[in-house]
């Protein structure tokens, strides 16, 4: 589990293809990891990645074809920046929200303008993943946790203040480009259960009015 609180922007060092998915090289920049373990979890751009090889300055994971193909690692190359966090522990300070690093989905960036001395981003997120967004609610954008403006549709905005585009690589991110995407943990798990028994029909669809009636909203 993870906060949402970047502790560094890495940088992809080497991509290598390996019996049919990628293993990555990461440098961590200024992350230490002097109290990191093989098999630790470490975010990297809010991906749940697993350490496999540990060096004084970087580390290596495995990267599966699934995460491949829901998250913008595909389209990462050498010397990409990306944004790191460590696995919190119990005195790690919860400045964010509940991440889990299981990426939801692709949002595309749609807007990017000044706000003060903010930036404030427009996104358009995968029009399955909507009803997870709400006004003011948590969202991970990249790894980085961040509060919800507004939300008209599938479209949501939020807004950066100066330190987080210092610390993360969300400033370097421009119009069109793809985000990795992951919805507040509660918000999917409400849906799963307000289903009850009907969950395990695979036909069953998610909330609607009539869930909603019946659970007594």
């Amino acid at each position: 589990m993870f906060t949402g609180i970047i502790l560094a922007i890495g940088t992809i060092t080497r991509i290598e293809q390996k019996a049919g998915d990628v293993r990555l090289s990461i440098d961590t920049g200024k992350l230490s990891l002097a109290n990191a373990n093989l098999g630790d979890s470490i975010a990297v751009n809010g991906i749940c990645l697993t350490a496999v090889e540990l060096s004084e300055h970087g580390f290596v994971a495995d990267v599966s074809n699934e995460t491949l193909s829901r998250t913008n690692l595909k389209q990462a190359g050498t010397g990409t920046p990306v944004n790191l966090e460590l696995a919190l522990t119990p005195q790690t300070r919860m400045g964010g929200h509940i991440v889990s690093g299981h990426v939801d989905g692709l949002a595309t960036l749609i807007e990017k303008k000044p706000d003060g001395r903010s930036i404030r981003f427009k996104f358009k997120a995968p029009d399955e993943l909507a009803k997870y967004i709400a006004e003011k609610g948590s969202i991970c954008i990249n790894g980085i946790s961040l509060t919800i403006n507004t939300v008209e549709g599938a479209v949501f905005n939020v807004n950066v203040v100066p330190h987080t585009l210092k610390e993360t690589s969300l400033g370097f991110a421009g119009v069109g480009d793809k985000i990795n995407l992951e919805v507040d943990l509660l918000a999917r798990y409400m849906e799963r259960l307000m289903k009850g028994e009907a969950a395990a029909n695979c036909s069953a669809s998610g909330i609607t009015e009539t869930l909603l009636r019946e659970s007594g909203f």
